[in-house]
């Protein structure tokens, strides 16, 4: 938390996502920090501890996303991440995500209200 405000990494490397998931997220309280490769994702996690992560599956490199994910568990990540994805149903097939340790998917578009709402429900203020 930061000024009493829940912060949530998102890392992708589409500067629209990025603006979109700023720009709700932002408008609903929450500080957001942002990062458009998984190194840059590492360097920012390890600076502001977010509370929760949004992570593209697909980046600079076709699982650059897992990989990430790999890296925060190698690292005792404790804070919620999701991957977000443009694959749909088909990530299943390709990933095990509670091997991962994820706590869930969005697909591409990302729709601004269930985002809210699995954030909402996700974070609570203690």
């Amino acid at each position: 938390m930061k000024d009493g405000k829940f912060v949530v990494l998102c890392v992708d490397d589409d500067p629209d996502i990025l603006e979109s998931l700023t720009t709700v997220l932002e408008a609903n309280d929450y500080v957001v920090k942002t990062a458009a490769t998984a190194e840059e994702g590492l360097i920012v996690y390890k600076e502001v501890k977010p509370d929760l992560l949004i992570v593209d599956l697909m980046m600079e490199e076709i699982d650059a996303g897992a990989n990430f994910v790999g890296e925060l568990k190698a690292l005792n990540n404790k804070s919620p991440v999701y991957l977000l994805s443009s694959v749909g149903a088909d990530l299943s097939r390709t990933y095990d995500t509670s091997q991962l340790g994820l706590a869930g998917v969005f697909q591409k578009p990302i729709d601004p209200k269930t985002l809210l709402s699995i954030l909402k429900t996700k974070l609570k203020r203690a």
